[in-house]
């Protein structure tokens, strides 16, 4: 069996509630309380679980929320490995404003972490015998923004297949100089990256010859409301986005690199891979708060999507 390797590096616990209003000042009265194990990396690995597939979770974990967070992720089934830092996993809180049917989602920067604490996690990949290794979400404070350029490197050089999803400064430097298997930016940071505007219909030739250059094999620009472009050398291909209810767009990103992943993994064509992603985030978006998709929801869109 294809074996994945899903990485977060700057995990978090979140919790997410509804209020009637949001206000400044007064005190906010929740309700519908939930909390999960998240953060990019543990996203992708939820998702894949509940897809069938199976994979190991490598995580950074400290203080007594690291304690918590490993606790959350124990009833799953996800093959997880922590590695102790000194500073606690951050806690993010998303508030859904019933009235208004808005989305508020605060989201600390993370513990500070050290190149020291970060050097077993590059050993334990490097022995690792995964076929795809995953790299999704925020780098935490005190890691450069090369952080994930290093990573490239550590899974090339044991023929892997490296996946990333960040933004900022580590989507930069690793779409810059490294060499990955596939990379999924929004238009956003697409553009950020590119340092101008691109009209959508742009977005595709723009994303092939990005492809082109050698950087990645593939490269995926989520649109949002408007859909998704995926270029390779040869192919561009457009999917209009899947109409779906909107409780929560937490994790939709992530849950589209789980769905094209394990597709991938199951060994299926890009294109198909590619439908299954999107019909992944687009389930994650029919949730509440940071429940992420259900199985059957996916097949379900997925279904839609080809018909």
């Amino acid at each position: 069996m294809t074996k994945i390797l899903c990485l977060a590096l700057n995990p978090a616990i979140d919790i997410s509630s509804d209020a009637d209003v949001v206000r400044h000042t007064h005190k906010t009265r929740t309700h519908n309380q939930q909390q999960f194990p998240g953060g990019g990396g543990i996203n992708v690995a939820r998702v894949i679980a509940t897809l069938g597939g199976t994979c190991e979770l490598m995580f950074l974990s400290g203080g007594e929320t690291g304690e918590l967070l490993e606790a959350m992720l124990k009833p799953l089934p996800i093959v997880e490995r922590p590695f102790k830092i000194h500073d606690p996993v951050r806690v993010a809180y998303a508030v859904h404003e019933t009235s208004t049917n808005l989305e508020y989602r605060f989201v600390p920067e993370g513990p500070l972490v050290t190149k020291i604490e970060l050097a077993p996690v590059l050993e334990a990949i490097a022995g690792s015998d995964a076929e795809f290794v995953v790299a999704s979400g925020s780098l935490p404070r005190g890691l450069p923004d090369d952080t994930y350029v290093v990573l490239a490197d550590v899974v090339a050089a044991k023929g892997a297949r490296f996946v990333l999803d960040t933004s900022g400064p580590a989507l930069s430097e690793a779409m810059s100089r490294s060499r990955m298997f596939l990379v999924k930016p929004s238009l956003g940071e697409f553009e950020a990256f590119l340092g101008r505007k691109l009209e959508h219909d742009e977005v595709g030739p723009a994303a092939q010859s990005y492809v082109r250059t050698g950087a990645a094999q593939i490269i995926a620009v989520t649109l949002g409301a408007v859909g998704a472009v995926l270029a390779t050398a040869d192919h561009i291909i457009r999917l209009p986005a899947i109409d779906v209810p909107v409780n929560s767009a937490t994790g939709a990103g992530d849950s589209f690199v789980a769905g094209m992943v394990w597709s991938l993994a199951e060994g299926h064509e890009v294109e198909e891979a590619f439908r299954f992603g999107q019909a992944a985030g687009a389930a994650t978006v029919m949730t509440a708060g940071t429940e992420l998709c259900r199985r059957q929801d996916v097949l379900d869109l997925f279904d839609r999507s080809r018909s």
